[in-house]
C-alpha cells in the first residue's frame, strides 16, 4: 500500500503591516502566494491570465502605434511586467505598485528569479504608489493601461480600491490614455454591469475575453478604447 503524501503546510516568508493592512509572502510546496488582508490574491502557479491581460491590450492597439507606452497596475508575483518586458513592441514599461514589500520582494527577495530581467530593462519603471490616485494625479499618458491590483469590480482588495470602477474612476483611467488608447482590467470573475459602466464612461468597443480556469467560472480581461 503506498502512503499518501501529505502536502505540507504554507511557510510564511515574509509578513509586512503597512498603511493598507497586512501583506503576506508565503511559499506552499514550489508555489510562491501573495495573501493581503487575509485574501488570497496570486500565486505563481499559473500566469495565463497576467499574460492575456498585457496581449489583449496590445493587440487592441493594433501594429500602427509608434512606440507604444504602456502602465501596468500592480506588480504582484510579476507575470505581467515579465510578458510586457519580454515584447519589443513596448517602449516603455511603468509598474506602479502601492506596498513596498511587493517592491522588495522583487527587488532583493523570494520573487526575484521571475522578475529580475524585466526589472532590469531600461524600459521599465517601478512607481510606487497607489494607482488610484497615481491615474488621478499624474500627468503623463499611456497607450495602454492593464490594471490587475483586485480579483476585480466586484470584488476588491481594500474598499478605497472601489473608486477606481466608478464612474469618476475610470473618467481618470480614460484621461490617463493617449487618443485610441486601451484599458483592460483582469477579474476573477465575469461582472455583469460593468461594460455598461464603461460604456457610459466614454469608452468604445468594449469588450470581455474569458480566460478557461481548471475549476470554477472563467478569469476575465474587461477591455475598452478610448475614443481616437
Amino acid at each position: 500500500m503506498t502512503t499518501p503524501r501529505i502536502q505540507e503546510p504554507p511557510v510564511v516568508l515574509d509578513r509586512r503591516t503597512g498603511p493598507h493592512g497586512e501583506v503576506v509572502l508565503r511559499r506552499h510546496g514550489d508555489l510562491l502566494q501573495i495573501i493581503a488582508n487575509g485574501t488570497f490574491l496570486m500565486d505563481t502557479s499559473d500566469g495565463r491570465s497576467e499574460r492575456l491581460l498585457v496581449d489583449a491590450a496590445r493587440d487592441a492597439l493594433g501594429p500602427g502605434r509608434d512606440r507604444p507606452c504602456v502602465l501596468v497596475g500592480g506588480l504582484g508575483v510579476g507575470f505581467s511586467l515579465a510578458h510586457a518586458a519580454a515584447d519589443p513592441y513596448w517602449s516603455r514599461i511603468t509598474v506602479v505598485e502601492r506596498e513596498r514589500a511587493v517592491i522588495d520582494w522583487h527587488l532583493e527577495g523570494p520573487l526575484r528569479e521571475l522578475s529580475a530581467a524585466a526589472v532590469a530593462d531600461p524600459r521599465t519603471e517601478i512607481v510606487e504608489a497607489d494607482l488610484v490616485r497615481h491615474v488621478h494625479e499624474a500627468s503623463v499618458t499611456y497607450d495602454a493601461l492593464c490594471l490587475d491590483i483586485d480579483n476585480g469590480p466586484d470584488w476588491t482588495v481594500t474598499e478605497d480600491n472601489d473608486s477606481l470602477y466608478s464612474p469618476v474612476g475610470l473618467a481618470a483611467c480614460r484621461s490617463r490614455l493617449n487618443p485610441g488608447g486601451v484599458l483592460a482590467i483582469w477579474s476573477a470573475q465575469p461582472s455583469a454591469n460593468f461594460e455598461g459602466t464603461l460604456r457610459n464612461a466614454g469608452f468604445r468597443a468594449v469588450r470581455t475575453e474569458e480566460i478557461p480556469v481548471v475549476r470554477g467560472v472563467p478569469d476575465v480581461v474587461h477591455l475598452a478604447v478610448r475614443a481616437a
